[in-house]
């Protein structure tokens, strides 16, 4: 066997430019991915186009409808719901270790507290900036902090395949209902309350 290469290869390169494009909503719900104009506009044959499509689909971004083609999947109201179900468990067993590490380990509360923080600022400039997917990348980038500090390595990899989906919601959130400025008081609440060891 060969080693792997480490840069990614062009069917990857290209999955995360859709994933990304379709999960801050710049491909909206229903949009049709013709593959022969996506290799076009990226510059690449259509084997990456076709491969990054397959992911996609696995991903259940991506449905295909009969003859017609590959679109966006739409947003699926109980599908939704059933991920932010998932999503709060999740959340709540990271905060709560956490929490836990925080009255157990000397140090490790103002380590968090310096990145939390960091993250906050970066969305509050975007927020500032009217930047809506910067915003939703540095609150999935909070959350993430929290998982990742919490001390169980599988809660970020499960919680990531939620994300995918949340993250288009997120958007319709920050962009049309405006709630970008109680999102990040409220992350300052949580960071408060974790660093206190709550």
């Amino acid at each position: 066997m060969q080693p792997l290469a480490s840069v990614p290869s062009r069917s990857e390169q290209v999955y995360h430019v859709l994933r990304d494009s379709i999960c801050e909503c710049r491909l909206e719900p229903g949009t049709h991915l013709v593959q022969e104009d996506i290799a076009e506009k990226l510059g690449v044959s259509r084997q990456p186009v076709q491969q990054a499509m397959l992911l996609l689909k696995s991903d259940g971004l991506v449905v295909e409808q009969g003859k017609r083609g590959l679109y966006v999947a739409p947003i699926d109201r109980a599908g939704m719901r059933h991920h932010y179900q998932i999503r709060q468990v999740l959340d709540e067993l990271a905060a709560r270790l956490v929490a836990g590490r925080v009255t157990e380990e000397p140090g490790f509360g103002a380590h968090l507290r310096r990145e939390g923080t960091a993250i906050l600022e970066e969305g509050a400039r975007a927020r500032e900036r009217g930047d809506a997917a910067a915003m939703v990348r540095h609150d999935v980038a909070f959350h993430t902090m929290i998982y990742q500090l919490s001390g169980n390595p599988l809660i970020a990899a499960k919680a990531e395949s939620h994300w995918l989906f949340l993250r288009r919601v997120v958007i319709g959130i920050v962009t049309h209902v405006g709630r970008g400025h109680t999102a990040w008081v409220q992350h300052e609440g949580i960071l408060d309350a974790l660093v206190a060891g709550d």
